[in-house]
């Protein structure tokens, strides 16, 4: 392992003995041997290839946009489907209908007319089980997983994954995620095992060891992702900029690709991320093209003998590049190209760029051998995914035993005063909370659909919820549930638990801005609520379900013990198991669980120059039921808006941002109003009978991070918070208004952009002519001082809609990133459009 251009550690991994620290990209001896024999028959194949055969081979796109003949007729090396893909778009579909699919695109791509007949490889999400498909059991997310401090465990989950995988036909997993997350406010953070990097390594070992095994009928082809950097980026904003130096690169973020490689792990997913070293001055950009990363580190250092994947359109965010086209990406070691809708354009591209000599033959060639020998080791040529042990078999897809254990193991009791857990079996309790009923709250992202949002608990019909798990540990005689505590005499029960936490999210839309605190009341107030309500003197016993550490300290105050359950998947049953005694009064499990990241125990961490006074609770923190250890009453810091130094209040990312809320209202003035919610892909027609507007989700910078609105006639499309916000500070700062903008259709009608203030209190802001400047599906950062708001003498010391468009048709555009920006460029001498008082 400390072989060329590596330099034996100063520290070693605790109980291995493994180095962990180096000077540059370890080189990683291959767990599979040298075989000529392998190697002469990929020669073989790809020197049969015609061109668009091993274009082909590089070509990955989506179920929903690709069908099998086609498949058959540009020689298709993947398809894959992304979260909420399933066969004929069916959420429910079963067992039979994943494999039919599978072999009908197997038996597409064998029925090639070509002298060589390479079979296509089927990739999908199974991040935590199998997690895309209907009855199929949900594991913990992967920040439970780091806290149970269990490699073998982690191999049993893969393995369970891998065989439930295999049933549906399907042969590769998006999966492990080996992120090192440094910063809660990631969204995806509750996809990294840990914040240290030995445990993602032993993670990464055992994970990718139980996926693949030796490649039986069980097995299925891992993918060691992202890499790399994905967890280091500046506040953890999802696909951004890591800023950390060469050394933590390798051996902080780079541990669970060491572990990867180490286990034979044949497939890595490039991240969206970039890359900035800033102590040796080297900006790598974009991952994905990437040469020095791809090629120079993970290919040639380490020796990593096997294909890199990029993500969803990730070419697209190149310079340079589009979906469709990215010879940048090829050239810098992308040997296959997901490409989920625009494939086709993408083949005619790449046959063009490799003709006219803009990628070298050469480097086709290494692409589409890495690509074969990988399907050849993990036995793709050999069997149609019916003919596989254990195809169609849909037991498979269950392992609860496994899973409720694991839920057990994730579990950390962070507050036990009194000694008030384990309750006494057959205790008179009220369950409360919004989470307790919601197996969508407990699985979170990534389950049957790509954000986990738009299920119910139908949807999990081989899966337990909370309550129901208590009421099987307590006796269902024994147990009351209301969502609220609302109107219920507290007093009569012997204990109330409530379950509460965050709702799903996943990649981007879970991000937390940097302007943003961590407290978790910021965003979900209602679970304070639910605490304050049930306080009567009778011990409460919270139970929070979170994709990472916030900061919970009024929380924690109004409780007397609590639990970090994660976000633990499928088994409720497995956190009952913990808060209960046996028949004779004690403790059935004990909690083993301790934190594999810090907690904070601020609303701001990061923001002081003492790190250690960030965290009210270590890595490594967690009681046992012999702890007798009392919390005291913790600083709420109510005081903490805004996270200090920050100089934005974000409004609309991804998703509406709290405080505020999107709307469409009818009419100039009044008329009928209506909620924005989270729908992905809804497309929206206002009302329906004589339609306003038409509403959908799009991407402007990142997936789905946009609302695209067209007025069918006169409408508002705005944010609103339910309580006015004083915005006179950031005036002094010379803030503006700034949005991202791509026009669609340009309006002829004048087009305003407003404030509002309270009851008939508008400042308005004409735009029609600066819009009408801008060229039509391209992206315009749009920016307007505040300024230009209050040019009549009055002040914005009270708004409550800091952001809306009122606009007639015909008009659409798309609305993307809407922040107040303090201190923007030129926002002091910039001249306002027409400025008008309502």
């Amino acid at each position: 392992m400390a072989g060329r251009g590596a330099v034996a550690a100063q520290t070693a991994s605790p109980g291995t003995g493994k180095p962990t620290h180096y000077t540059d990209w370890p080189h990683i001896a291959s767990p599979r041997k040298v075989d000529p024999q392998l190697d002469a028959r990929v020669h073989d194949i790809v020197a049969r290839m015609s061109l668009a055969q091993k274009i082909g081979q590089m070509t990955q796109a989506e179920i929903k946009s690709i069908t099998p003949d086609q498949v058959r007729q540009f020689y298709i090396g993947s398809v894959l489907n992304g979260g909420g893909s399933w066969p004929q778009g069916n959420k429910h579909a079963g067992t039979a209908d994943w494999l039919a699919l599978a072999d009908r695109y197997y038996d597409a791509s064998m029925a090639v007319d070509a002298p060589v007949k390479v079979p296509v490889i089927w990739g999908t999400d199974a991040v935590h089980g199998h997690s895309n498909v209907f009855g199929a059991t949900l594991f913990p997310h992967n920040i439970g997983l780091g806290a149970a401090h269990d490699p073998e465990l982690i191999r049993q989950i893969g393995a369970a994954t891998a065989r439930a995988v295999r049933a549906t036909g399907v042969d590769w997993a998006f999966a492990p995620t080996l992120a090192v997350a440094q910063n809660a406010r990631w969204g995806r953070t509750y996809e990294s095992f840990s914040s240290d990097g030995p445990l993602v390594h032993a993670y990464a070992r055992a994970y990718v060891d139980g996926l693949q095994g030796h490649f039986g009928d069980a097995n299925v082809l891992a993918t060691a992702k992202h890499f790399i950097g994905d967890g280091a980026t500046v506040n953890g904003t999802d696909q951004g900029v890591a800023k950390v130096s060469r050394r933590d690169m390798i051996n902080v973020h780079g541990a669970g690709y060491v572990g990867a490689l180490e286990a034979g792990v044949l497939s890595v997913m490039a991240s969206y991320n970039s890359w900035d070293d800033a102590v040796d001055g080297t900006n790598y950009g974009k991952m994905s093209g990437a040469r020095a990363l791809l090629t120079g580190a993970l290919k040639e250092k380490m020796g990593f003998p096997g294909f890199i994947v990029s993500d969803w359109n990730a070419i697209g965010q190149l310079p340079g590049c589009s979906n469709a086209s990215c010879p940048q990406a090829i050239k810098a070691g992308i040997d296959m190209v997901m490409v989920p809708d625009d494939w086709r354009a993408f083949i005619a591209n790449t046959t063009r760029q490799v003709q006219d000599g803009e990628i070298p033959m050469a480097r086709i060639d290494d692409a589409v051998s890495r690509i074969v020998r990988a399907k050849l080791v993990m036995g793709a040529f050999d069997k149609r995914p019916s003919q596989r042990a254990g195809a169609g078999d849909a037991s498979r897809l269950q392992d609860r035993a496994l899973a409720r254990r694991a839920v057990r193991e994730s579990l950390v009791l962070l507050k036990n005063n009194h000694d008030v857990l384990p309750l006494r079996r057959g205790s008179r309790v009220l369950v409360v909370g919004k989470s307790a009923d919601s197996i969508a709250n407990q699985v979170g992202g990534w389950s049957l659909t790509w954000q986990g949002t738009d299920n119910g608990n139908a949807d999990f019909p081989h899966a337990t919820s909370v309550l129901a798990g208590i009421r099987a540990a307590d006796g269902a005689a024994n147990v009351s549930y209301r969502a609220t505590p609302d109107g219920v005499d507290t007093g009569t029960f012997d204990a109330i638990i409530a379950v509460i936490g965050e709702t799903p999210y996943a990649e981007t839309m879970g991000d937390i801005l940097p302007s943003a605190t961590l407290r978790h009341g910021d965003r979900h107030p209602e679970d304070l609520a639910v605490l304050k309500a049930a306080a009567s003197g009778k011990p409460v016993v919270t139970v929070f379900l979170s994709g990472r550490p916030l900061f919970v300290n009024a929380l924690l105050n109004h409780s007397d013990a609590f639990v970090a359950g994660w976000l633990p998947g499928s088994e409720g049953e497995g956190i009952a198991d913990l808060l209960f005694a046996d028949g004779q009064g004690k403790p059935a499990f004990d909690f083993t669980g301790t934190l594999s990241m810090p907690w904070p125990g601020v609303p701001c961490p990061h923001a002081g120059g003492d790190l250690a006074a960030n965290w009210l609770f270590a890595r490594g923190y967690g009681l046992h039921y012999a702890a007798h250890h009392e919390l005291p009453a913790l600083p709420l810091h109510a005081e903490v808006i805004t996270c200090a130094g920050s100089s934005t209040l974000p409004i609309f990312h991804t998703l509406a941002q709290s405080p505020f809320s999107l709307y469409l209202g009818a009419g100039r003035d009044g008329g009928k109003v209506q909620a924005v919610g989270a729908d992905l892909n809804a497309v929206i027609e206002w009302p329906a009978d004589q339609p306003v507007f038409s509403l959908r989700t799009v991407q402007v910078n990142t997936q789905q991070d946009a609302k695209s609105i067209t007025w069918h006639g006169p409408g508002r499309f705005f944010a609103q918070s339910p309580q006015p916000i004083d915005l006179m500070p950031l005036l002094a700062t010379h803030a503006a208004l700034q949005f991202d903008l791509v026009i669609g259709t340009p309006a002829h009608a004048p087009i305003t952009i407003y404030m509002g203030c309270g009851e008939g209190c508008t400042r308005t802001v004409n735009v029609g002519a600066m819009f009408a400047a801008y060229k039509t599906g391209r992206r315009h950062a749009v920016s307007i001082p505040l300024q230009c708001f209050i040019r009549s003498g009055e002040d914005l010391a009270r708004v409550d809609v800091p952001f809306g468009v009122l606009a007639a048709a015909p008009f659409s555009a798309a609305f993307a990133n809407v922040r107040i920006a303090a201190d923007s460029a030129g926002a002091a001498a910039a001249t306002c459009p027409g400025t008008v008082a309502r």
